[in-house]
């Protein structure tokens, strides 16, 4: 049993509406609906009658209702006793990211903020093999911050829609392939005749969300060969001659620099996407409130301080 589905039930007592529960609780109605039913086989009874509209609590469901409030209040009341008594000196932030980011922009990030004297202790929480994984970790209250990649094409970005963001940057993602020995790319990007072989980004991914509609609009004639998670696996392949991929700039630097990988299409094919983190609603602690003030200065300062 999990918190989130006490949570989400008391907020579905007081509205008797999953969608407008749903927003309420930042999550869609659908990840809503499946949480309640979760819980109620955790109870192992029904909790809810959505057999009638409005929906109601069914008689199982108001007696479990004044538990449910019971329960959410001494576990919250325990979690915030104890959190007040870290000192700073043992407070570490929390961070959900995307892999590439963990790679590149986050260690350039905590540099420069850290470059006036500050301190700050960070991890980074477990990893998901998708997108909507990270975004969850921050929905569901699992972390400080959410560091990514941001694109009006990926839908799983309105989840984040009411939570506080900075820009922090860009980031040109680009079309590559391993150079032969006269420097021109192995593999071209091309439309309408012999297909190209093509390193693909996996479905629940941030770039796949991104870049099937861009092949689908293109008429780019491509023939999938490979698929990983990771742009770090792509980018091994298209480094061993295995096909054209979509790379971040800054995960490339020195095989670009040194003409091992080359562009293997117009620049109409570059991808721009802008790096976002994202806050909680609310700070967990004065520590991740600082680093905040220090992020805020710093994307003020300068948006693309990180590539200067």
């Amino acid at each position: 049993m999990e918190l989130k589905w006490l949570e989400d039930f008391l907020c579905l007592s007081q509205h008797l509406n999953f969608s407008r529960a749903a927003n309420e609780r930042h999550v869609t109605q659908s990840a809503l609906s499946r949480r309640i039913k979760q819980l109620e086989a955790w109870v192992g009874v029904p909790l809810v009658d959505r057999s009638t509209y409005p929906i109601r609590l069914t008689l199982a469901g108001q007696s479990f209702l004044a538990r449910a409030h019971d329960a959410v209040g001494l576990l919250t009341h325990a979690r915030d006793e104890l959190s007040a008594r870290y000192t700073p000196m043992m407070e570490v932030l929390s961070f959900a990211t995307l892999n590439t980011l963990s790679l590149t922009f986050f260690p350039a990030l905590m540099a420069q903020i850290e470059k006036n004297g500050d301190n700050f202790r960070t991890r980074f929480s477990d990893p998901h093999p998708s997108f909507l994984g990270n975004v969850s970790t921050l929905l569901n209250g699992n972390c400080d911050f959410l560091l990514t990649y941001s694109h009006p094409s990926v839908s799983q970005m309105d989840d984040l829609k009411n939570f506080p963001y900075l820009s922090l940057g860009y980031e040109k993602v680009i079309p590559v392939c391993a150079a032969d020995a006269a420097g021109q790319p192995m593999h071209r990007l091309k439309n309408g005749t012999l297909p190209t072989e093509y390193l693909r980004y996996r479905d629940t991914t941030f770039f796949a969300q991104v870049l099937d509609p861009l092949v689908e609009t293109s008429g780019l004639n491509l023939n999938m060969v490979y698929e990983n998670g990771m742009a770090v696996g792509l980018k091994a392949m298209a480094v061993s001659g295995q096909g054209v991929a979509w790379i971040p700039q800054s995960l490339m630097p020195d095989e670009w620099k040194r003409g091992i990988l080359v562009r293997a299409g117009e620049e109409d094919y570059d991808l721009d996407v802008e790096i976002r983190v994202y806050r909680s609603q609310r700070f967990r602690t004065d520590y991740a409130e600082r680093f905040w003030r220090r992020a805020s200065a710093l994307a003020a300062k300068d948006i693309n301080w990180w590539q200067n």
